[in-house]
C-alpha cells in the first residue's frame, strides 16, 4: 500500500530533510556535504543559509570553510547557478551538470564574440594565467589575457561567459574572497583537494540519491528543476536508484522518498525558521505552491528570479523579513502575510537573536501587522 503524506506532513518532511528541523549539524562541510550544495551567488545570502541549519557556528565560520579550510568549494553547478559545494564532490559534479550548461550558453557565447576558435586559445591562456598568478579577480584575469594578446571587452557580458564556461569545463572555480567579497579564481585541481571519481552514470546516480535525501518528498520533474538536468536524465536518475527509493502519495501526487523516511506530525509548538535570499527550501522544487500560497508569490519572487528572505511556520512561508545595522545592534523586521499563531512568537524572538549572534551583533525583532 502506498504511503500517504498530508500537505502538512510533505512540508514537514521537506524541512526535516533540509536540516531546518531536527539534529542541526556543527561545522558548516556536512550541511554543504548533505544537501548536495547550495546556491552561492549571494554570498552573504549563502553564509546566511547556514544558521538555521547549523548550531554554534557564525559567518566567519562559514567564510573559513570557503576561504582557508576549503571544505567548501563555490563552483557553477546545478541550472548553472553559483553554488557551494563539498570541496571532494566537485569534480563528479562539474562532469555531470558542466558539459549540460556549457551547451546552452554557446549561442549567447558566440554572440558575445566567444566561438570555438576564440576558446581554444583563450582558455590554454586562462589556465596558464591562473597557475601562474592566482588567485585573480575577474578585472585582473580580463588584464592578463590581453597582455597575452587575448582581448575580451570588459565592459560586456564576455568575461562573465568566458569563466564560466571555464568553470564548466572543469578548468577555475572561485577563490578566496577579498575586500567587500569581491571573488577571486583559482584553478579547481589546485584548490578543491582530492576528489572522489565516478562515472557518468555513478555521477547522476549519486545526485539523484543525495537530492532524494535532501529534499524528499520529490518528483523527477522536481530534480529536473533543481538539477537543470533534461527530462530524460533527471528521470534516468531515478531508474538508476529505483530500489533506494519508496513511492509515496504527497499531498495526491505520486513522489519518492529515500527508503525508510516516516511522514511526521506537527508538533504542539510551530517550528519557526528565518530563512535567506535564495533559499534552498523555496529553489529545490518544482512548485512552491505547497509552501507558498499563490496570493503571495509575488512578495517571495519580486522578479529577475530574485527571492526574498521568508519566514516559515511549520513548512509554510506566512511573511518576509529584513536585516538592519543600527549602531551596534541588528533590526530584525518581519511582516507577516497573515496572522502567525501566538505560539509561534517565542520561536521568533529566537530566531532574531540568532540571527544576531551569526552576524556578531545583539538584535531587536519587529513584528508589523499582518497583511
Amino acid at each position: 500500500m502506498t504511503r500517504q503524506f498530508t500537505e502538512d506532513e510533505v512540508r514537514l518532511a521537506r524541512a526535516r530533510a533540509q536540516r531546518l528541523t531536527g539534529d542541526r549539524a556543527k561545522d558548516v562541510a556536512t550541511v554543504v556535504h548533505d544537501l548536495v550544495g547550495m546556491q552561492s551567488q549571494d554570498i552573504r545570502a549563502a553564509r546566511l543559509a547556514l544558521r538555521p541549519r547549523t548550531t554554534g557556528i557564525d559567518a566567519e565560520a562559514v567564510a573559513r570553510a570557503c576561504n582557508d579550510d576549503r571544505t567548501v568549494v563555490r563552483i557553477w553547478a546545478m541550472r548553472s547557478t553559483l553554488h557551494m559545494v563539498a570541496a571532494e564532490d566537485v569534480s563528479w559534479i562539474v562532469g555531470l551538470l558542466g558539459p549540460v550548461f556549457a551547451a546552452a550558453d554557446k549561442r549567447r557565447r558566440l554572440q558575445l564574440g566567444l566561438d570555438d576558435a576564440m576558446l581554444k586559445t583563450a582558455v590554454p591562456a586562462l589556465r596558464k594565467i591562473v597557475a601562474d598568478a592566482g588567485p585573480l579577480t575577474r578585472a585582473d584575469l580580463v588584464r592578463r589575457l590581453a597582455d597575452k594578446g587575448v582581448s575580451v571587452d570588459p565592459k560586456s557580458q564576455a568575461p562573465a561567459h568566458l569563466i564560466g564556461y571555464a568553470a564548466m569545463t572543469g578548468l577555475i572555480c572561485r577563490g578566496p574572497d577579498v575586500d567587500r567579497d569581491e571573488p577571486t579564481y583559482v584553478l579547481i585541481e589546485d584548490w578543491a583537494g582530492p576528489q572522489r571519481e565516478l562515472d557518468a552514470e555513478g555521477s547522476l546516480a549519486e545526485l539523484t540519491r543525495r537530492y532524494v535525501a535532501s529534499r524528499g518528498p520529490v518528483t523527477p520533474q522536481d530534480f529536473a528543476k533543481w538539477s537543470g538536468l533534461p527530462a530524460k536524465q533527471a528521470k534516468r536518475g531515478f531508474e538508476i536508484i529505483g530500489d533506494e527509493l519508496t513511492e509515496v502519495d504527497a499531498a495526491g501526487e505520486t513522489a519518492w522518498v529515500t527508503a525508510g523516511t516516516t511522514a511526521r506530525k506537527p508538533g504542539r509548538k510551530p517550528a519557526v525558521q528565518l530563512i535567506g535570499h535564495f533559499d534552498e527550501y523555496l529553489l529545490g522544487y518544482s512548485s512552491r505552491e505547497l509552501v507558498l500560497a499563490p496570493a503571495f508569490t509575488k512578495r517571495i519572487q519580486v522578479g529577475g528570479g530574485f527571492i526574498q528572505p521568508a519566514v516559515l511556520v511549520d513548512g509554510r512561508v506566512l511573511g518576509t523579513w529584513k536585516q538592519q545595522r543600527k549602531k551596534d545592534r541588528l533590526v530584525v523586521e518581519v511582516q507577516p502575510f497573515e496572522a502567525l499563531p501566538e505560539e509561534a512568537e517565542p520561536a521568533l524572538e529566537a530566531e532574531a537573536a540568532d540571527v544576531g549572534r551569526f552576524l556578531g551583533a545583539d538584535a531587536e525583532l519587529r513584528v508589523g501587522k499582518p497583511g
